[in-house]
């Protein structure tokens, strides 16, 4: 499962940063021809995230709006192999409430992606249909490869361009990508390229319905680990990256990591702007998640960069990443609040040739 062929950079544009919402124009300003709206939606396992945006004259984009909602859509699927009636009903509020968002701002431009639970259950394409017959949203069920290369997409920019590569990791509800990316050879800070990947079949919602979210003992902390460690032996080149650690370091996306970094900041209540793009010593993650270890259920329902929400899989998912660590021990983290959405929008304005065609407008205007 290498795929060292795929470029995650092209020469003169780097990755977009999602900004906030534009402020309104003056009245007096010549009136300019509106870009087109994009919209990305990810249905994931536990989440259901919309992204709306569009272009900027920046080569990046500008967010119009954005959902996010937990609706554990994978919730019994490890023990029944179907997504559950109620888990559905959950889903198709959501995406409903997404359609409208996309309706109202105009989008003329979308993917709409599936992940994990639709790829394992029994009932996924029958629940694509129910989604298009009470939402009118067509759904596009992805394989784990394109799942690898968005969150890639979403994310590289913030590799520290200084590295010699990174390892991307996505910890998702039902499963886990962990992606090599590396430098190419006299391509510049700008260019990397996923030399190796691989997708665990695990993930916060399949762990802790496994073993457990609400008391997690050391004994069935070390069992997580152990069985995503020995998952993570399928690593394709890996005793090659291995001997590379020294100029990698970590890049994590997923509410775990963004979990951690609110922690370790000590938030009153999370903050995006805060977290995205933080830079976290290995020590430091150390010491969060043996801080959220010690906490009991009530303790980590109460935290509010936690949230009952999320209090029963947050340590699946440092046992997932602490596993990833093991395997991998580099010095830092950085960490990313954001993903498959914005790498969805990132592979769309890109092939529309957005930021080309306003860059040759203005290149126009100069002259």
């Amino acid at each position: 499962m290498s795929h060292s062929a795929v470029t995650l950079a092209a020469p003169g544009l780097s990755f977009p940063v999602a900004r906030g919402a534009a402020t309104s124009a003056c009245a007096d300003a010549p009136v300019r021809p509106q870009p087109t709206t994009y919209a990305a939606l990810d249905l994931g396992t536990n989440n259901c995230r919309l992204l709306v945006a569009r272009p900027d004259r920046d080569g990046g984009f500008r967010v119009v709006d954005s959902f996010s909602r937990i609706v554990r859509l994978g919730e019994g699927l490890a023990h029944s192999g179907r997504l559950s009636e109620g888990a559905i009903s959950r889903a198709v509020s959501a995406l409903a409430v997404c359609r409208d968002k996309m309706e109202a701002r105009g989008v003329s431009r979308s993917r709409l992606i599936a992940t994990e639970a639709c790829r394992q259950a029994d009932n996924g394409e029958a629940f694509l249909d129910r989604v298009r017959a009470d939402t009118g949203l067509e759904l596009e069920i992805i394989d784990r490869a394109t799942e690898a290369r968005l969150a890639a997409a979403g994310c590289a920019s913030l590799a520290d361009p200084a590295a010699g590569g990174v390892i991307l990791f996505d910890i998702g509800g039902g499963s886990s990508e962990v992606v090599w990316l590396d430098r190419r050879r006299g391509g510049g800070p700008g260019h990397l390229a996923m030399r190796a990947w691989v997708s665990l079949p695990v993930g916060v919602v399949t762990l802790a319905e496994r073993y457990g979210g609400v008391k997690v003992s050391t004994e069935v902390f070390e069992d997580m680990v152990g069985e995503v460690e020995r998952l993570l032996e399928a690593f394709p080149e890996r005793e090659t990256l291995s001997a590379s650690l020294s100029d990698i370091h970590l890049l994590g996306t997923s509410g775990t990591v963004t979990t951690i970094a609110g922690v370790h900041l000590g938030l009153p209540r999370y903050e995006r702007r805060l977290v995205d793009g933080q830079w976290m010593a290995s020590t430091d993650v150390t010491r969060v998640v043996e801080s959220l270890r010690e906490m009991s259920y009530d303790q980590r329902c109460q935290n509010p960069c936690i949230g009952p929400d999320r209090a029963d899989l947050v340590l699946a998912g440092c046992a997932v990443l602490e596993a990833i660590r093991r395997a991998f021990p580099v010095a830092r983290l950085r960490v990313a609040d954001r993903g498959l959405r914005e790498g969805i929008l990132v592979e769309m304005m890109r092939a529309d040739g957005a930021w080309r065609r306003r860059g040759a407008r203005r290149r126009g205007r100069r002259g």
